[in-house]
Parts: C-alpha cells; structure tokens; sequence
C-alpha cells in the first residue's frame, strides 16, 4: 500500500485506505474517491496530480494525494 502521490502514470489501481478527518473523507468521497474504487494517475508536475477517477479528471495537491492510499 502506498500514498497516491507514488503511483505511476496511467496505472489502474484500487483504492485501499482514505485518511485524514470526517471532513477530508467526506470531500474526496464527494469527488468520487470511495475504498474499492479505481483511479489512475494521467499527469503529475511537483506533486500535485491530475488523476481519473470515475471518468472524470481531477487535480489534487500534493496533500489530498498523499490522504489517498492504493
């Protein structure tokens, strides 16, 4: 398991873990990040990712990624 942020480009991976508060989980569930989940990362540039996530494209600092393990 490891944070989003380490994920390389383009791989489909599972979502395992989400952390951080009630409020963070609650936010990135909203977005559409739940446990069991697929996500691949599309681009990255000093941390901050742009990820797939339920066909959408959502950028994400590097914080909110490093909440998100796979």
């Amino acid at each position: 398991m490891m944070p989003l942020v380490f994920a390389e480009r383009e791989e489909e991976l599972v979502i395992k873990k989400i952390g951080g508060s009630d409020e963070v989980k609650h936010h990135l569930a909203n977005l559409g990040f739940t446990v069991g989940g697929t996500v691949a990362v599309v681009n990255s540039l000093n941390g901050n990712i742009i990820v797939r996530v339920k066909e959408s494209r959502i950028a994400l600092n590097e914080e909110m990624a490093r909440k998100i393990m796979v």
